[in-house]
């Protein structure tokens, strides 16, 4: 399919809203997938062109956390040695997998992470007592290895497993929580999104235009009023997703 000025417009749109929902929330990878799929591209290919996106976004959002001094190097490799492992096996399912059958477990977990959004389960785990003694370790990384497998596979809510994990087993605070969340997703990214490549996955003329959408919606996301905007950002990604899923589940059944 050929690609023109248009579709090159609504990606750059897209990658600026997934980069504003994965800064303030999480969940951008629920709209850009599904956008990348509606544009004409395989699956394994939208899945691989949206590392690219993830791989910059990720790597920026380190860097601005170690300007600021949150950082939790040891404990963080920790817990990115199994996610890698873990994603070299998601991402080698992910790049053999037919369309209907991605299209149709995608439109699963945009639902399914609709309703955790909905509960809110890291909110409810606020007020875990921070823990790091060995036994909790150990399930921590025996869980990371399999959250690797997810992300390396679909990626998409991948950011809120990672916050649940890390509230639930170790009562990390919110801030630390989210510096461990894009250290480990940009190490597996990397592993993965080298899968996509060797596999010729990466559609590299949309791949760069939603990275640097990415990064204008992350910019704008790090300067948005949250305490006014959080209800309006709730609806427009529950409407977004909802359409998403629908269309995605027509798509599968129809093999259109």
């Amino acid at each position: 399919m050929e690609f023109n000025f248009l579709h090159v417009l609504l990606l750059f749109g897209t990658g600026i809203a997934a980069g504003f929902l994965n800064t303030v929330a999480f969940g951008g990878s629920l709209i850009a997938l599904p956008v990348l799929i509606f544009l004409g591209l395989p699956t394994a290919v939208a899945n691989g062109t949206n590392r690219v996106a993830i791989f910059f976004q990720n790597l920026s959002a380190i860097m601005g956390f170690r300007r600021k001094g949150v950082s939790d190097f040891g404990y963080s490799i920790l817990l990115a040695a199994p996610a890698v492992i873990g994603a070299v096996i998601g991402a080698l399912i992910a790049v053999d997998i037919k369309d209907a059958v991605f299209n149709l477990i995608l439109a699963v977990v945009m639902i399914t992470m609709l309703v955790l959004t909905l509960i809110n389960p890291t909110e409810r785990l606020k007020d875990r007592i921070e823990s790091r003694d060995t036994r909790s370790k150990i399930i921590a990384m025996v869980v990371f290895f399999f959250i690797g497998i997810y992300g390396g596979f679909i990626q998409a809510g991948v950011g809120l497993l990672v916050i649940t994990a890390l509230r639930l087993l170790s009562g990390i605070d919110l801030v630390r929580t989210n510096a461990i969340k894009v250290f480990v997703i940009f190490f597996y990214t990397v592993v993965a999104l080298g899968i996509f490549i060797i596999k010729d996955k990466v559609n590299w003329y949309l791949g760069p235009t939603l990275a640097i959408g990415n990064a204008c919606g992350a910019w704008l996301g790090s300067h948005w009023a949250v305490e006014k905007g959080d209800k309006w950002i709730k609806v427009v990604l529950i409407v977004a997703v909802l359409a998403f899923a629908i269309r995605l589940v027509w798509l599968s059944v129809s093999g259109g």
